[in-house]
């Protein structure tokens, strides 16, 4: 897919799976076991600005990552690196990813506005 733009909606997500997360100290970290869900950092990119998420572990030790804001240009086969603080709790390649901004934009839009045979349902023509 190539976007118009660098900044074009389609670019961006929040939401994305890995597989199974490599951790570093603790396989894996006892919030994120005791919770499911555990708040942290993460880095998809070489120093890249960190960006706040939450993760939530799956059965099988992969977990879906939802950032704070939509990211740019995450792709599958990248790594994401996950941080608390300073530390690097661990890694797991990113599978899939969530719907773009853009094709959730065109969802809500089409919610938002009713069809022509809606409309033409609701007040027959005169």
């Amino acid at each position: 897919f190539k976007a118009p733009s660098r900044d074009h909606p389609a670019l961006y997500r929040d939401l994305l799976r890995t597989n199974r997360v490599h951790w570093i100290a603790e396989e894996p970290p006892a919030e994120l076991v005791r919770e499911k869900m555990m708040e942290c950092h993460l880095r998809f990119r070489h120093q890249m600005a960190l960006v706040p998420c939450v993760l939530t572990l799956n059965q099988d030790g992969s977990v879906w990552v939802t950032l704070v804001k939509p990211a740019r240009a995450i792709t599958p086969g990248q790594f994401a690196v996950f941080y608390k603080g300073d530390e690097c709790l661990g890694s797991g390649k990113i599978l899939r990813m969530g719907p773009s901004v853009y094709t959730l934009q065109q969802g809500k839009n089409r919610e938002e506005s009713p069809k022509k045979e809606e409309i033409d349902k609701i007040e027959p023509a005169t």
